[in-house]
């Protein structure tokens, strides 16, 4: 079957099996009442994501955090190493269901189901479900079980780079899981201004918590004293980088919305001013979006290119790096350019939705329109130029991420939020653990 007649079959099996499930659980024993617990007992939070490793590295602190407010806390997600590392972690309650990343329609209306079951069994008072599927397959259990408060969080727009009939099918299966959630939080304001723009819910159903990402930046992690320092020249030892090689670093997924065939483009156009120059590429290809044959072997074969496959822990390779190179096509509000800031480092990237939030422009970095290579080309070579303008641009992005960013103001402002939206419902309010043991003394 073609991609256009596959995308049609998923179109159509979708909506009919939503329909469907709908009218079956909406007609069963699957609604869940109104709780009717007092302020003493920890409100019921459900997370849903497709893939632990979204809560293990998009998550990581929240949950034990908000399980110290008094929430009880479980996190439905795929099998997976991640799933109990997050709960072993967090202190978290985990209930795997498998959910695939891409369009699968029979295993879609499987999860469905399971969620439906599995929401049934947990009667939580919220379920927050991000990321494109579990968004949609999250909220909609959610609301065909009638759990109080729905939130779907917005973490990217696939859409943004999509075409044709896939476009169209995206469009859609946002419109659906937006319109099952009571509220939509946008993990930055560019991402909120086109999903509105697009049609796809109300401004007044969405919000933006403080500056906006869906975790902060834990800055600590990204301040060296002169032991890491120490590592820091092992590691980029260990890679054979000469010591007074500057390096361009870039960390994330080895895809085209990445920006990666642009970005190895502007290198190559580096290279005779800067023939000592380095291109570190901390991460992995991934098979949704995969490069072309021919540049991922021009990669492999370049002197000048580290791959470094996937790393656990990225820190120390910020301290390796002498700017962050950042050109994605798209993002909800990317990481990486905040950790890059905490390290003191100034990012080039390109000027799309998210990346206009994490980065400012003649501030913190340099940022050109996308697909820019003679852009993105000028934009390195400034920095790498003028060593000045660079420690000037990281001292910037620095100050503002541990100003503007800390994750502790953003698990505080999630958790009055959730407060807010139970009030809002009329339904008790749960505690911080040491309000309830000092109100119980």
């Amino acid at each position: 079957m073609t991609n256009d007649g596959t995308l049609r079959h998923s179109s159509f099996v979708i909506r009919a099996s939503f329909v469907i499930g709908y009218f079956v659980i909406r007609h069963s024993s699957f609604v869940i009442p109104l709780s009717t617990t007092d302020n003493t007992m920890p409100t019921k939070l459900c997370y849903i994501t497709t893939h632990a490793m979204s809560a293990e590295f998009l998550m990581r602190g929240q949950l034990a955090f908000l399980g110290e407010q008094g929430f009880d806390l479980t996190l439905i997600a795929s099998p997976h190493d991640s799933l109990s590392a997050v709960a072993e972690r967090e202190g978290a309650n985990v209930v795997p269901i498998p959910m695939e990343r891409e369009i699968s329609p029979l295993r879609d209306l499987k999860a469905l189901w399971q969620l439906c079951v599995t929401l049934r069994q947990l009667r939580p008072d919220i379920v927050n479900a991000g990321t494109p599927k579990a968004g949609l397959l999250g909220n909609l259990a959610a609301w065909m079980c009638r759990v109080p408060v729905r939130i779907y969080t917005l973490r990217g727009l696939r859409l943004e780079t999509a075409t044709g009939l896939k476009e169209r099918l995206l469009n859609w299966t946002e419109k659906l899981a937006s319109a099952c959630a009571h509220q939509v939080i946008a993990v930055g304001h560019s991402l909120r201004d086109a999903y509105v723009a697009r049609g796809l819910t109300s401004p007044d159903k969405t919000t933006v918590l403080r500056h906006g990402s869906s975790n902060g930046v834990a800055f600590e992690r990204f301040q060296f004293d002169s032991a890491q320092w120490r590592q820091i020249a092992e590691l980029r030892e260990s890679w054979n980088i000469p010591a007074d090689a500057p390096v361009i670093g870039f960390v994330g997924r080895l895809t085209r919305d990445k920006g990666i065939p642009e970005l190895f483009a502007a290198f190559e156009r580096l290279r005779p001013e800067f023939p000592e120059a380095r291109l570190m590429l901390v991460g992995e290809a991934e098979h949704g979006d995969p490069l072309p044959d021919e540049l991922l072997g021009q990669l492999q074969a370049h002197p000048n290119v580290v791959l470094t496959g996937p790393i656990q822990e990225v820190a120390s390779y910020y301290g390796v790096f002498d700017l962050l190179a950042f050109p994605s096509y798209r993002e909800g509000f990317p990481n990486v350019p905040l950790e890059a800031a905490s390290a003191g480092l100034a990012v080039v990237g390109f000027r799309a939705t998210g990346t206009i939030d994490a980065v400012v422009d003649g501030s913190t970095g340099t940022l050109v329109e996308i697909g820019d290579v003679a852009g993105l080309t000028s934009a390195i070579g400034n920095y790498l130029r003028e060593p000045f303008l660079r420690k000037r641009h990281g001292k910037a992005g620095r100050h503002r991420a541990a100003n503007d960013f800390r994750r502790e103001d953003i698990w505080q402002a999630l958790a009055e939020n959730y407060r807010a939206l139970l009030q809002a419902k009329g339904l008790p309010v749960t505690m911080p653990q040491a309000s309830r043991a000092a109100k119980a003394a």
